[in-house]
Order: structure tokens, then C-alpha cells, then sequence
């Protein structure tokens, strides 16, 4: 079947599910929709997506089902109590969520049991501006074959997608970056925070490393941002860097693993949200510093 011939059902539509599946309408696939909060849905039924009433209507409808949920959690009650009992051989899930590798191998295990359907995790990095732009990086997970449907699906939303191995080695490769950009996101509010109290202008401290070795996509984004304190729209959230954090830990624990630096960014983000940050986007950690 081509790419196009594939019948999508996207469930998650948020910050990032949003642009995603208006890239892949644009790019000509039928998608049909699922939130739990159904007045999200306007911007994409607007742009040609069908608006299912249950999960298990558009499970019985898509060839490959999309995930981009919240956390372990969620992913889990949707895929155990609402896409199990209705799925079938010869469909594809595609989690797009961040969640823990050791559940999603169990759920993917589960799934193929229970109904035949397949699995690949392929959570996303590059945030709202790289789904808008089509831009993200994807690590991918699953058998070849699965993974190359992925490829094919998921194109219009990547400008790289990478097979780690196995079910579950996307989500591992996903906590990696997680860490790196975690400990880059407060290492940049700890240096703008120093640079305003040494009296420099810390609006052209992007500018004046870019190109150089402290320079990273992190500090091009959220640089200007905490400069200006220019917080909204909110891009990202601080809740879903801590809990990555929290996984990159328990994936630590799990392995025997020291890992001190994101231990730490952890316990700084936590103190961030236990402020009131915790739905507000990671530039606003330069508060964390800056004298009160």
C-alpha cells in the first residue's frame, strides 16, 4: 500500500499532536481525530481531519494509529482499555509520546498478543517549531519492517528518523536527549541570570556564542527568551522535562548507572515547578536565579 493509501488515526491532539496532524493532512493522508478534551479539535476537523466520537471508531477505521500523549500513564490506559479490544492484525501503533521503555515494550508484547497489532515508539524531538516546520528528529524503535511504514508515515514530520534497535530503544535514545537537554536548559538560566548581574547584556549573549562550542539549539530558543522574559506562548512545559528527568533516573536505577548531573536537574526542575512552573514553558527557569 502507498503511504498516502494509509488511513490514519491520530489520538493526542496538544501542542504537538496539533501541528503533526496538520503536516500529515497537508501532506495529503486521511487522518481521523481523537482527544480527550474534544474542543482542541477545531484547527485540524477545520483542515480536514475526522473528528471520531470514541477511540474505538477510529481504531476500527485507521490502518496506523498514532499516539502523542502525555506520559506512561496515559499511554498505557489508552492502549490497554481502549485500542486492545478493538484493534486487529495488519494495523500499526506508532507512539509518538515519550513514556518508559520497559512499559512500552510490556504494552507492545500485550498488544501483539492479545490483538496482532505491531509496534514502533518514535518520540520526537525539536519541539512545536520543528512539528510545524516538519523539522523533527525521530528515534525509532521496532522490527524493519514496521519501521520502514513508519518511515513513510511519519515523513512529512521529520528531517531525520533513526532505527535504534529493537521495541523500546527510541524511548532509551529519547531519555538521552532528555538529559542533554534538561542540564542545557538550567545551565543557560544559571549563565543569563550571571551575565545580567555582572552588567552585561544578556540579549546578546546568543548572538555573540553562536557558532562557538557553547552553542546549541537550547541557547538559540530560550537565550532570547529569558533576555526578554518572554514566556508565551508557552512551547513546552517544565512538567514534561521533569518528567523525563524522573524516567532518566529510574532508567539509571534499573541499569546500575550513576547519573549525577541529571539527578540534579531534576531536583532544580522540581523546585521550579513546585513554584507554580509547572504548566509554563522551560525559559521561565532564568526565575530560578535571578534575585527575587
Amino acid at each position: 500500500m502507498a503511504a498516502k493509501g494509509f488511513n490514519l488515526g491520530f489520538i493526542g491532539i496538544g501542542l504537538m499532536g496539533e501541528p503533526m496532524t496538520l503536516r500529515l493532512l497537508a501532506a495529503g493522508f486521511k487522518v481521523s481525530v481523537w482527544n480527550r478534551t474534544a474542543d482542541k479539535l477545531a484547527a485540524v476537523a477545520g483542515a480536514g481531519a475526522r473528528v471520531c466520537g470514541s477511540i474505538a471508531d477510529l481504531v476500527e477505521s485507521a490502518d496506523v494509529i498514532l499516539l502523542c500523549l502525555a506520559d506512561t500513564a496515559a499511554v498505557e490506559t489508552v492502549v490497554a482499555e481502549r485500542i486492545m479490544p478493538h484493534g486487529g492484525g495488519g494495523k500499526l501503533l506508532i507512539d509518538l509520546s515519550s513514556i518508559h521503555p520497559e512499559t512500552t515494550r510490556q504494552l507492545a508484547a500485550r498488544l501483539k498478543r492479545q490483538c496482532g497489532m505491531h509496534w514502533v515508539d518514535a518520540p520526537v524531538s525539536g519541539g512545536t517549531a520543528g512539528a510545524e516546520q516538519g523539522s523533527l528528529a525521530i528515534m525509532a524503535g521496532g522490527e524493519a519492517d514496521d519501521i520502514a511504514v513508519a518511515r513513510q508515515v511519519l515523513q512529512p514530520l521529520y528531517s531525520r528518523l533513526t532505527h535504534m534497535g529493537p521495541v523500546g530503544s527510541g524511548q532509551t535514545t529519547k531519555i538521552c536527549n532528555q538529559m542533554i537537554v534538561g542540564c542545557n536548559v538550567l545551565v543557560i538560566a544559571e549563565m543569563m541570570a550571571l551575565a545580567e548581574q555582572a552588567g552585561v547584556d544578556s540579549s546578546k549573549i546568543p548572538e555573540a556564542l553562536a557558532g562557538g562550542f557553547a552553542d546549541s539549539k537550547p541557547l538559540q530558543i530560550v537565550g532570547p527568551e529569558m533576555a526578554a522574559e518572554q514566556f508565551e506562548p508557552v512551547k513546552w512545559r517544565v512538567k514534561t522535562l521533569l518528567k523525563d528527568l524522573h524516567m532518566a533516573g529510574d532508567l539509571a536505577s534499573a541499569h546500575g548507572s550513576a547519573v549525577p548531573m541529571s539527578g540534579l536537574a531534576a531536583q532544580l526542575m522540581q523546585l521550579h515547578g513546585g513554584r507554580g512552573f509547572l504548566e509554563q514553558d522551560p525559559s521561565t527557569l532564568i526565575k530560578l536565579y535571578r534575585p527575587n
